[in-house]
């Protein structure tokens, strides 16, 4: 499989704006999807004992473990897309992480924030599975690697 942005030959025939665009755009998506974990990582780490109890509080188990593997997925996550490292792979364990924090957290649905930030949860795992789909694109550790 490839870790360059797939795009239709037509979309790029003979227009170099297009082209570069298509070059760019992944790497732009990344660093816009990025920065909503790692500012959630580091707002776990900043209050660790808090975000403890509202995991423990939303009835799920081994809170401490919850909090441990949410801070990796979001700082770790997020520099790994910033750079495209393992693009997909962290892609695809970031949209799980994130339906599944939709489920946890966001699921009163009758509560319209709660309706708010849910969907807002599963259109962020759309767009990270997008990245899934097409790749990191040319400006990544992926393309460099190969």
């Amino acid at each position: 499989m490839s870790h360059s942005a797939t795009v239709p030959a037509s979309f790029n025939a003979g227009n170099s704006a297009v082209s570069a665009l298509a070059d760019i755009a992944p790497l732009a998506g990344r660093i816009l999807i990025a920065p909503l974990f790692l500012l959630s990582g580091l707002s776990k780490l900043a209050a660790p004992a808090a975000t403890i109890g509202m995991i423990a509080s939303s009835g799920l188990p081994f809170a401490p473990l919850g909090f441990a593997l949410a801070v990796l997925v979001e700082i770790v996550g997020g520099l790994a897309l910033i750079a495209g490292y393992r693009t997909r792979i962290v892609a695809t364990i970031m949209a799980l992480f994130t339906i599944a924090a939709a489920l946890a957290f966001h699921n009163n649905l009758a509560d319209q924030n709660q309706f708010i930030h849910f969907f807002k949860n599963i259109s962020i795992a759309g767009g990270l599975l997008q990245i899934v789909a097409f790749g990191a694109g040319r400006f990544s550790l992926d393309a460099r690697r190969g």
